[in-house]
């Protein structure tokens, strides 16, 4: 199947397909090159990335849920430093477009870590706000819309690279806090990130992860964030990357008539190493099947409200 009617521009990035990989879900990238053409993958948003290396949550990090998960991995990764000295040279031999997901405990931390990733072979920056402030008494970036817009401001001041903002569902208006980040100057949002759950033992008596709880993926969020993807469209005018619960072609076609312009695969790659692929070769397919000559055609095209790019904006990934 080819992928012609595949190929998108978004931010400025080339994609052969609008199919990323969501962080934490597919590691480097490497550990999948047996499974899945790396390079056919609009990008891969690599295992989030710290100032300095994380060790983790201790205790039990993941359980399965009905349809789903739930995790407290805790952001277990070996530093940036280790990364642009080790990873990033080894992964540039895939030919993937290489988006780097930060996490910090202050603003100015996301800041450091967007200008450290500032060099050649990263191709953007996904911005992980579903982490504790820890000048502000622990409270989560990601619910808060001015700290939102403070962690933009602080990355897009240390980097030229396209800055996308993870949305968390765990809030009361996610519209609100998309428009807060577009205003600081987001290039993109994606969305969701998982929403916060948790299980616990009957025979125990106590919760089932160590962390208490935990971000609930898989297909049962997906209701949850085609809406959140639907309402965010029909309030900002740039790319939204749909993510949460993908696991066909059919889901994937379902973000993007959302108004979603590319999809992250997540949960779905632990239980089929190959999914990836299975959805580009759907989502070609449908196109076909349905006469359209390319994916920008479904974008949006279900939601009445949505709002679509800005002319400045698609000139600005032109340039």
């Amino acid at each position: 199947m080819s992928d012609e009617r595949l190929h998108t521009d978004l931010l400025g990035i080339a994609m052969k397909t609008p199919v990323l990989t969501a962080s934490g879900t597919f590691g480097f990238g490497e550990e999948f090159k047996d499974f899945v053409d790396l390079s056919r993958l609009g990008g891969v948003m690599v295992k989030g990335t710290t100032l300095l290396p994380r060790r983790g949550n201790d205790g039990v990090r993941i359980t399965e849920t009905p349809k789903g998960m739930l995790n407290c991995i805790g952001l277990e990764n070996p530093g940036v430093e280790h990364f642009l000295e080790e990873t990033l040279p080894r992964i540039q031999q895939y030919g993937m477009n290489v988006i780097v997901n930060i996490s910090g405990s202050t603003a100015e931390e996301y800041g450091k870590l967007a200008g450290l990733l500032d060099v050649p072979g990263v191709a953007a920056i996904e911005l992980n706000v579903s982490c504790p402030n820890v000048k502000e008494g622990g409270i989560v970036f990601g619910t808060d819309p001015e700290a939102a817009a403070a962690v933009v401001r602080e990355a897009k001041a240390h980097t030229k690279k396209p800055v996308i903002l993870k949305l968390s569902p765990n809030v009361t208006d996610i519209v609100a806090m998309a428009r807060a980040v577009e205003a600081a100057g987001a290039d993109a949002v994606s969305l969701i990130n998982t929403l916060l759950g948790m299980e616990i033992d009957i025979h125990r008596f106590r919760p089932v992860l160590g962390n208490i709880t935990g971000g609930l993926s898989g297909p049962c969020v997906k209701p949850v964030a085609v809406r959140m993807v639907w309402q965010v469209a029909q309030a900002v005018r740039i790319p939204i990357i749909g993510m949460g619960g993908i696991a066909s072609a059919e889901d994937a076609v379902e973000f993007f008539l959302a108004g979603a312009s590319a999809v992250a695969v997540g949960t779905a790659n632990f239980t089929d190493p190959e999914i990836t692929m299975k959805i580009c070769d759907g989502l070609a397919a449908y196109l076909a099947e349905h006469g359209f000559s390319s994916i920008e055609e479904i974008v949006g095209k279900a939601n009445p409200g949505y709002l679509g790019f800005s002319v400045a904006q698609k000139d600005v990934q032109k340039g």
